[in-house]
């Protein structure tokens, strides 16, 4: 009897995830880019950093009025971090799992007193995975970041301003022991499959599936840096219900009031159609919900092992931050992450 696709189910039950594997096997793929050219050999053997400090400036996500920037500065070792430059006597903020604080709406990570966070950070942190950039110091004057028109371009656009330093030590990959699946809600789940022959490439099968004018998308591609630096133009996205609650009674609100989304920086699905044009258009459908959620979030949940650049593939079916984060977290509890 052939085993289970899903492998070894950290939660919930077999019924379930054979429900959901069907439903995820149903839809067609609308962008296969898994036999992209650079992709055997698209990062550097060696662990990396960048070549000098470099900076970029936006409206703050979250208190529009105001300009937030970040300070990438080179780091020999540590992973990535930030440091909030506005508060004294705080650690930087390793980018780990361990540091998650909330995965309600987007990725919030916290150090030691609860003042010493950084919100949103997966449209920054994607580029660990996406640029193969191994280790990072990010200066910061606040736990906002800034929000820009581009996506994610305007970031992948400076780090490689700055180019990659090589450094001596080679680079880490690790992989999962075996086949591992989380589930969630509406039949959601996350499945990651260990490297193939000791490939240290890591492949992406991502499906996700919304009752609006997104619809239902599925990609799959090999994460490489030409592939990401495409996808990191992908916004985030929302319902005009929610963009009209935000423009309504949001504004009762400050949270909400201060926001800088707008028809440029977000994508905005109606009932039936965009509100404003999307991007990422293949065959003539537009896959931009879809890319931005396989590089920008779920590249960013890989972004939190901080053990080494993870290889073998990612199966994601209407999953999100908190079901990414559930399974990167039982990675390390379930001791499933081997070297290679």
């Amino acid at each position: 009897m052939a085993a289970a696709p899903w492998g070894r189910l950290l939660n919930g039950e077999p019924a379930a995830a054979e429900a959901a594997y069907a439903r995820f096997a149903a839809q067609p793929v609308d962008w296969d880019r898994t036999a992209e050219a650079d992709a055997p050999e698209a990062y550097p053997a060696c662990q990396t950093t960048l070549g000098g400090p470099v900076a970029v400036t936006g409206p703050g996500t979250f208190f529009s009025g105001a300009q937030r920037t970040l300070w990438f500065r080179p780091a020999r070792r540590y992973g990535w971090r930030f440091r909030r430059q506005d508060l004294k006597e705080t650690l930087p903020i390793r980018v780990s799992v361990s540091t998650v604080w909330t995965t309600v709406r987007n990725i919030v990570l916290c150090s030691g007193s609860p003042h010493n966070y950084m919100r949103m950070v997966e449209h920054i942190i994607a580029l660990r995975t996406g640029l193969g950039l191994d280790h990072l110091l990010i200066d910061v004057a606040s736990g906002d970041p800034p929000l820009f028109e581009r996506g994610s371009a305007d970031l992948v656009e400076t780090a490689e301003r700055a180019g990659l330093e090589r450094l001596p030590e080679p680079a880490r990959y690790v992989t999962a022991r075996e086949p591992v699946t989380v589930l969630g809600e509406r039949g959601s789940f996350l499945t990651l499959l260990p490297a193939a022959g000791g490939s240290r490439r890591l492949e992406v099968d991502c499906a996700i599936d919304f009752p609006n004018a997104i619809g239902r998308q599925r990609i799959r591609f090999t994460v490489t840096p030409a592939v990401f630096r495409e996808a990191a133009a992908a916004r985030t996205n929302t319902t005009l219900w929610m963009m009209l609650l935000y423009r309504t009674v949001g504004l009762l609100f400050a949270d909400m009031r201060n926001t800088g989304y707008n028809l440029r920086n977000i994508l905005v699905a109606g009932p039936r159609r965009y509100l404003n044009r999307p991007r990422l258009v293949h065959n003539g459908k537009a896959l931009e919900a879809v890319w931005h959620r396989a590089a920008m979030d779920l590249l960013a949940a890989v972004a939190l092992i901080d053990r080494g650049r993870l290889a073998g593939t990612l199966l994601s079916y209407k999953s999100g931050h908190a079901l990414d984060v559930r399974l990167v977290r039982a990675l390390y509890e379930q001791d499933l992450l081997a070297e290679l």
